[in-house]
């Protein structure tokens, strides 16, 4: 009888344990994508080493282990009351055996726990994969490698974080913020949420923007300079009209972009857009101007949606509060018309494995709009929006209105102000796109997968189709140093 009481006890206790293995492992569970590559839980998870305060799976198993033991006294309290009940020479007999049989539970009893240790409880490093917190660190906290972009597997740091990061989620200098890291910084997570491993944005993509040093934004006109400006009034893209194309890149190809883009302007742009599908379209735009503006989406990465998406553009599309459209002079001279369906690109969409060269990103505040940032997502102070300015190549060839790498007919004036020799001033687009974001590093711009939505990729694509009389009033406003 007694026997079949400690059998019951034995198979109490590997219940318990049971129960805790498999709480521990529904406790694993990791979040949703979007949330698990928000670069803001960077600064919301700054360790998950051993030291650090226990986690509930830590908890959970030492509270199973604790609820084994008090099962094992209760049981054996109540064998020795039941012990004294027998004859004295029956039970020195008994004693040998309760001696042998109990050494044979508390070896069974080591074991278990061995193996529970093991499997991820007690005070064992727990397995990322098992581990929320863990897991979330190990994709939050990749670095950037600037060129390859590509995480170096490391044992050691799968399971944590290293300790000398600090609160801020900046990796020390053992890191190798250059992005050449080194393998005991590198961690990789391993599980169902490996796709977020180093897909960016990363915290060091991001900077207040009172650290931004003021910039003086445009050459100051000269004498012979043209003063003017001309908006192109073409709302905020309300009526939804957007795809992954681009038809000045890629032509003839859907999803050439691999981002999505937001249009303005036309209304029939997409990956096959000619010259004759333009001029026959509607436009969003004031005053007759069918020209295509076009720019990819920013998105908060907040929200959990668009996990699937298999270029990683995770999180919800931001609608720009207001997009402004300016066509601006030039400080050295007066500008020419630009031919109907000239083709303009400005930034490269893959400068963060192209290099900077053909890079045009401006990332600002509303209200500091002389602290523009190139390479870096601007934090904002309350009330505040998030600017992109994007500037566009206005010195032409006189002669194309494209060309092979779609640059070369279309080039940025000196740092004077002056087109090059050979080329003429046009009208100089500049969109400024206003956003309300979510407070901290919690957003970023779409961008080809390998470019780890870097902010320098941010690009914008324009073609003019404007009737020639708007141009030649467009032309008529700058040069007499009007406002239109």
């Amino acid at each position: 009888m007694r026997r079949s009481r400690r059998m019951a006890a034995a198979m109490s206790a590997l219940a318990v344990a049971a129960g805790g293995l498999v709480s521990a492992a529904v406790i694993g569970a990791g979040p949703a994508r979007a949330d698990h590559c928000d670069p803001a839980q960077a600064t919301a998870s700054p360790s998950a080493s051993p030291s650090a305060s226990p986690t509930a799976q830590q908890r959970r198993n030492r509270n199973g282990q604790q609820d084994q033991n008090d099962q094992q006294n209760q049981d054996q309290n109540q064998d020795q009351q039941q012990d004294q009940q027998v004859p004295e020479e029956q039970n020195t007999g008994q004693q040998q055996d309760d001696q042998q049989t109990g050494q044979q539970q508390d070896d069974q009893q080591t074991g278990d726990q061995q193996d529970q240790t093991g499997q991820g409880g007690g005070a064992a490093v727990l397995d990322p994969a098992q581990d929320p917190e863990a897991e979330e660190t190990a994709s939050t906290f990749s670095r950037r490698g600037r060129q390859t972009r590509t995480p170096t597997p490391s044992p050691s740091a799968s399971q944590t974080q290293n300790p000398d990061d600090d609160a801020t989620g900046q990796p020390s200098q053992s890191a190798s913020p250059t992005g050449s890291a080194s393998p005991s910084a590198s961690p990789t997570a391993t599980g169902e949420h490996d796709e977020c491993l180093d897909l960016g944005p990363f915290v060091e993509d991001f900077v207040s923007i009172r650290d931004v040093q003021p910039v003086q934004l445009d050459a100051r006109a000269g004498r012979n300079g043209s003063r003017g400006s001309f908006v192109s009034q073409c709302g905020t893209n309300r009526n939804g009209h957007n795809n992954p194309d681009n038809f000045i890149v890629a032509p003839g190809v859907s999803n050439g972009a691999h981002h999505l883009h937001d249009y303005v302007g036309n209304l029939s742009t997409d990956g096959f857009s000619t010259d004759e599908s333009l001029a026959a379209a509607g436009t969003t735009c004031r005053q007759g101007d069918k020209s295509t503006y076009f720019w990819p989406v920013l998105r908060d990465r907040k929200v959990d949606v668009n996990t699937e998406d298999p270029d990683g553009n995770v999180g919800q599309v931001l609608r720009a509060r207001s997009v402004t459209l300016q066509f601006r002079g030039n400080a050295t001279s007066r500008v020419v018309a630009m031919p109907r369906f000239i083709r303009i690109i400005t930034g490269d969409a893959k400068a963060a494995t192209n290099g900077t060269a053909n890079a045009r990103a401006g990332w600002s505040c509303s209200g500091f709009q002389n602290r523009i940032s190139p390479d870096k997502y601007t934090l904002c102070p309350r009330g505040s929006q998030v600017l992109r300015i994007l500037d566009f190549p206005s010195c032409w060839d006189g002669q194309n209105t494209d060309s092979a790498n779609h640059r070369t007919h279309v080039v940025f004036p000196g740092q004077g102000g002056a087109c090059p020799q050979g080329t003429r001033a046009i009208p100089a687009l500049r969109m400024t796109l206003a956003y309300s974001v979510p407070q901290g590093p919690s957003y970023a711009v779409d961008a080809f997968p390998e470019q780890k939505h870097n902010p320098v990729t941010d690009h914008a694509d324009f073609a003019n189709v404007m009737p020639d009389r708007l141009m030649q009033f467009v032309v008529s406003c700058i040069n007499r140093g009007r406002r239109c």
